[in-house]
């Protein structure tokens, strides 16, 4: 049998996710191990324990990475642009901010460009990138539409689904609609039920070129496994 992918191109694809509320220090430093070990694309983690993550990752290609407005979005602007600031004083080069959700339902664009543009610009000036969440199961397709060229004006640099604290996360419908809205400079990225390689491999097929996971490890053996690695 054929395949189209290596397991490093997979690996590469994965933010290994440690942002479950009930992670210990020692959890942290263990997941970080495993991001290590399996040489993924970048540790997302609790903001707290970002420094240490970067000092962590520091001599690897694993990037750290944290999360911006997390999870409801509803932080003031100014908030957030804190919160971007220090992530990048700490060593984060990728930033998960979610969007003031109220805000877009609201129609509230001008708010909502502002705020994207604030972390996005804060990011960018100390060489980070952003992921914009949407948390797509709270809004309709013209919401997720709308916020796709927006984050393409402003050059944000991946859009994401969710945070994978909502009410549902990456869907076929969600990722077609978002790699067909976001310009092409503009990546996808799928968080929430990407738990197995099959399950991978079909979101890489629409476009995605991230996803967020916290089964790493199955995922990623399994890839081996098939491969013969």
């Amino acid at each position: 049998m054929t395949t189209d992918y290596t397991c490093q191109q997979i690996a590469k694809m994965i933010d290994h996710s440690l942002l479950n509320p009930t992670l210990t220090d020692e959890d942290l430093e263990q997941g970080c191990q495993v991001a290590l070990d399996y040489d993924v694309a970048s540790v997302c983690i609790k903001p707290y324990y970002l420094k240490r993550c970067a000092e962590l990752l520091a001599d690897s290609t694993v990037v750290a990475s944290t999360i911006i407005g997390f999870p409801q979005g509803g932080n003031t602007t100014a908030v957030k642009a804190a919160e971007a600031q220090r992530a990048v004083e700490d060593g984060g080069m990728e930033l998960d901010y979610v969007v003031n959700v109220g805000k877009v339902l609201s129609g509230d664009w001008d708010f909502v460009r502002e705020d994207i543009r604030a972390v996005v610009e804060c990011a960018h000036a100390a060489g980070a990138k952003v992921k914009v969440i949407f948390e797509n199961c709270y809004l309709e397709d013209e919401h997720k539409i709308r916020l796709c060229e927006i984050c393409g004006e402003l050059r944000a640099d991946w859009v994401k689904t969710s945070t994978g604290y909502g009410t549902g996360g990456a869907t076929d419908e969600d990722l077609i609609l978002m790699r067909k809205h976001a310009p092409e400079h503009v990546q996808v990225k799928a968080a929430g039920g990407v738990r197995d390689l099959d399950r991978l491999l079909e979101v890489r097929a629409i476009g995605v070129t991230r996803v967020g996971a916290t089964a790493t490890i199955p995922i990623l053996d399994e890839c081996r496994k098939r491969l013969g690695q």
